[in-house]
């Protein structure tokens, strides 16, 4: 019997998983390793943050969808990987070897590119721990908190929780965004830039076109040599890779995300395949979005499959473009495709649904109806 290992719990795996129910692979024997028992779902931490969700609208329980499929479920995390002896040691201290390797473990923040960030800031990836504080700090009464707060980082991430954030807290809050040096979301249409220029200003979110240097103890110091009073900085400034896939014998491109092929194998190791922010393809260039990790499920699935058969393996090309939906704070929000946007409540509603769809697709038991499907 074939032993494949998912190692973890992200947007392509909760496809392999589904497929997997679906249609069992009799002659494997499937474990999936998770440091959490549940995803929540990167699309909707803006709009849980500024209060339009409860965390149970936003989580694809991992458990029941791995019995579901007859996998095995380990909650732990991986610390290294010998791609060469075909080894994953775990945060719990146990070893699993494998035939076959799906990595869909999503990166890790940078902190240790920023001065102080590990002492003084709170990261928004992992998610699960960024959501914890978050609820701490509710819980502490959030119409009630007086002080500055401040998101690092002018990326769609950091300019949805800058609005979520200025929404939901109380005026005693000050909300600031520190871009980085440049306009908020750099690299992106001229129209999308000043539309979430116009959000964020609409908001009350204060816009920093500068770059954070440094954290200390209720202070950001900035390039342009201005000290910032922030009392809670959110660290939000892009994905890097894991540690330990650096010394996993994996050929990894220099930022150390694992390299790929069309096929989604390893560039290096044709019995690993990779997929969602972990991997980068050696021949298409595109950005490290949740779009392109759900996107990458089904030819995943289908290439596991045919791979643990030892069949002919299938190209996947990503969408050159994709759909862009940026919450707004309030129920509002803006779409944007190939360098044309619009916005307004109506996007909300229409992020609401697709979102709500996409969790309920993977929550519902396999086999049984669902929106999704309809």
């Amino acid at each position: 019997m074939r032993r494949l290992l998912l190692l973890g719990g992200g947007h392509a795996h909760v496809h392999v998983l589904r497929e997997l129910a679906l249609e069992p692979m009799p002659a494997a024997q499937v474990t999936l390793v998770s440091p959490y028992s549940r995803q929540l779902y990167s699309g909707m931490v803006p709009g849980l943050i500024a209060g339009h969700y409860d965390v149970d609208d936003c989580v694809i329980p991992l458990p029941p969808l791995a019995q579901a499929a007859n996998v095995t479920f380990v909650q732990a995390s991986a610390t290294a990987l010998d791609a060469n002896v075909r080894r994953v040691s775990l945060s719990n201290g146990d070893q699993l070897t494998y035939d076959v390797l799906s990595l869909d473990t999503g990166p890790v923040m940078p902190t240790g590119a920023l001065p102080g960030a590990d002492e003084f800031a709170w990261p928004v990836r992992p998610i699960e721990d960024f959501i914890a504080r978050w609820q701490a700090m509710l819980g502490e009464g959030a119409g009630e908190l007086a002080g500055s707060l401040v998101v690092i980082g002018g990326g769609a991430a950091g300019v949805e929780l800058a609005m979520a954030l200025r929404f939901r807290l109380s005026s005693e809050v000050a909300v600031g965004l520190v871009t980085g040096g440049g306009p908020v979301l750099a690299g992106q249409s001229s129209g999308l830039q000043r539309r979430a220029q116009r959000a964020l200003k609409h908001c009350g979110v204060t816009v920093f076109d500068d770059a954070c240097e440094a954290i200390e103890a209720k202070t950001l110091h900035l390039k342009s040599g201005m000290r910032l009073a922030c009392d809670w900085p959110i660290l939000a400034i892009g994905a890097a890779a894991a540690p330990w896939l650096a010394r996993s014998g994996l050929q990894c491109n220099p930022q150390g995300f694992v390299e790929t092929r069309a096929t989604l194998q390893s560039a290096s190791h044709p019995q690993v395949f990779a997929a969602g922010d972990v991997a980068t393809r050696q021949d298409v260039v595109h950005p490290k979005s949740g779009v392109y990790a759900v996107r990458a499920g089904p030819p995943l699935a289908f290439n596991l499959r045919r791979f643990m058969a030892g069949g002919e393996l299938q190209t996947y090309q990503p969408q050159q473009r994709s759909l862009a939906l940026l919450a707004c704070g309030e129920q509002r929000a803006i779409a944007s495709w190939s360098g044309w946007s619009i916005e307004g409540d109506w996007v909300w509603r229409w992020k609401d649904r697709i979102d709500r769809r996409f969790v309920e697709k993977y929550s519902a038991r396999p086999g049984a109806a669902s929106a999704s499907d309809e």
